[in-house]
Parts: structure tokens; C-alpha cells; sequence
């Protein structure tokens, strides 16, 4: 049996006039997250710690922000690319871990729906796909509501 740890983490900064997606759910706020990109953190790190686990380059490497393609990609859909390298390589998730630190907006209502969505990406049970959410307590560029961080660890099998 062979076991990997993955760890990624992504950070993006609000701006008005930008949906705020999240772990592949749009969630209601007056600002939302800028990146080439939809901007996803929480999706970008999961992904950033898959490929780490597999031995891969980050999100950057594969999906540029200077390529036209990937302007407002759905994170999702890149997630599905991902996981589809993953996934033909042979590797299973034993589980992901993410946490979110964003002071705004208020994620629990809609943690269910993103394990949901994250859960049949990566074609796993709902239980291997924890995500949890804090906030910095007000301090920082967090506590200042001027963006999130994500972070994400992954663990994969290959037998």
C-alpha cells in the first residue's frame, strides 16, 4: 500500500463586484474574492494539495494565470482535471482536510454543500472531505475583511 500527503494553501483579496465561490458554492456577500480565475481559495488549495501529493507541480503551473483559457474558470471544472491526473495514476482520497480563516463571509450555513461538491469531484464517501472555518479574531489582512485564506491536506492510496 502506498500512502502521500499533499498540503496547499491559497490566499485571495475581496473586491466588490466579484461573486464570493467557495468550495464550488457561490456564497451570498457584497464582495467576492479576486483571481484570474473564479478565485475558489478553498478549492484552489484542495487542488494545490493533490497535486503535491502526487508528486506535481501547483495550480499555477498547470492551469497559468496568463493563459486566456482559464479566465473566470470554474474551480470545479479544474478540479475535476486534477483529481482526473490523480485518479489515473491510480491514487484513491483517504481523506481532506480544509480549513478557511475569512472574518467575512459566514461559511457555516454552506459547509454541507461544498464537502457535497468537493465529495463527488474527488469520488469519495462525504465523510473523507472535512472543512472547517474560522475566523483571525479581527487581526491581519483576515480580521481587516480584505480576503481569506484556505488550506487543505490531503491523504491518498495507491495499492
Amino acid at each position: 500500500m502506498d500512502l502521500r500527503i499533499g498540503q496547499g494553501i491559497d490566499i485571495h483579496r475581496f473586491k466588490a463586484g466579484r461573486r464570493c465561490i467557495l468550495g464550488g458554492v457561490e456564497i451570498p456577500s457584497e464582495v467576492g474574492l479576486l483571481g484570474h480565475s473564479d478565485a475558489d481559495a478553498l478549492t484552489h488549495a484542495l487542488m494545490d494539495a493533490v497535486l503535491g501529493a502526487i508528486g506535481q507541480r501547483d495550480i499555477g503551473t498547470l492551469f497559468p494565470d496568463t493563459d486566456a483559457t482559464f479566465k473566470d474558470a470554474d474551480s470545479i471544472v479544474l478540479l475535476r482535471k486534477v483529481w482526473g491526473i490523480a485518479k489515473a495514476a491510480g491514487w484513491r482520497i483517504v481523506n481532506a482536510d480544509i480549513s478557511l480563516l475569512a472574518q467575512i463571509p459566514k461559511v457555516n450555513p454552506y459547509v454541507t454543500k461544498m464537502r457535497e461538491r468537493l465529495s463527488a469531484v474527488l469520488e469519495c464517501e462525504l465523510e473523507r472531505v472535512t472543512i472547517k472555518a474560522t475566523t483571525s479574531e479581527k487581526l491581519g489582512f483576515i480580521g481587516r475583511e480584505e480576503g481569506v485564506l484556505a488550506s487543505a491536506v490531503v491523504l491518498i492510496q495507491r495499492e
